[in-house]
């Protein structure tokens, strides 16, 4: 049977407890708490082993990494503060993944969002994931440690470079060799709350999105895809037009940031 362990990230926790039970979290569980303080606690909450890291540093990639490099599971569930998991979640991940023993990443339903692939276990390609959010990924936590696969630091909320760091990982990982499935379980619920990165489809956003979409996807395709993503979100535009937030996204692309960002860390 595979271990699985909860990898939460939250800021400025002041209640592990709550939190544990309001998620209504039964496994093992590693929280990574970006505050003012470092710490460290242990704590047994029900039947949940919690590990909690409190941390100065900021960034929600550096959190996830965090937690991945903390964990002792076989498997790994990554999590967020407004998180509230299905009865018997534990039991339905271990179950997907014996089911499935060629797949080293799992991507499970969330209730009360679209079921894109319905009810069909389903090998994951490139256009797949590209929808994918944190909180649906679940994986094998050997088979990402083998790879040297780690969540982009310079993106994600906290990062100041826009989010799209899941479709990076995945990427990542797709390149790497690893077979990502989807698995037909609704894993969690997750609250109708504003993100707290997201302002609002304005100047920023955008270039933002054509940044981090040049560094996945290269520079031709980024190009279409900015065409596309202007389009798909025409309905949600209510300050800006659809050709305002295409040519903000161009400007983005050009900008290339993170591509040169990258270029100054190595």
């Amino acid at each position: 049977m595979n271990k699985t362990e909860i990898l939460l990230s939250c800021m400025f926790l002041n209640d592990s407890e709550e939190m544990i039970k309001r998620s209504h979290i039964t496994s093992d569980t590693i929280i990574i708490n970006q505050c003012d303080e470092d710490g460290y606690k242990e704590e047994h909450i029900g039947s949940a082993f919690v590990r909690t890291f409190s941390v100065k540093e900021r960034g929600l990639t550096k959190s996830r990494n965090l937690a991945i490099s903390k964990s002792v599971a076989d498997v790994c569930i990554i999590c967020d503060d407004d998180e509230v998991f299905s009865q018997g979640y534990e039991e339905a991940v271990q179950k997907a993944y014996s089911s499935l023993p060629q797949a080293d990443i799992i991507i499970f339903d969330m209730a009360g969002r679209p079921h894109k692939w319905g009810d069909s276990i389903k090998k994951l390609g490139y256009r797949d994931i590209m929808s994918v959010s944190s909180w649906q990924i679940t994986f094998r936590r050997e088979k990402l440690l083998a790879k040297g696969i780690r969540f982009d630091e310079n993106m994600g909320a906290g990062s100041g470079n826009g989010a799209e760091e899941e479709f990076r990982f995945l990427t990542q990982c797709r390149k790497a060799g690893l077979k990502i499935y989807h698995y037909p379980y609704e894993l969690a619920t997750v609250a109708q709350t504003q993100s707290t990165w997201f302002k609002g489809f304005d100047r920023e956003f955008f270039v933002n999105r054509g940044n981090t979409t040049r560094y996945i996807m290269g520079l031709p395709l980024s190009v279409l895809y900015a065409a596309y993503y202007a389009f798909a979100k025409r309905k949600q535009l209510t300050d800006i037009s659809m050709f305002k937030a295409f040519s903000y996204t161009l400007a983005g692309i050009k900008e290339n940031r993170l591509n040169k960002l990258k270029k100054g860390n190595n």
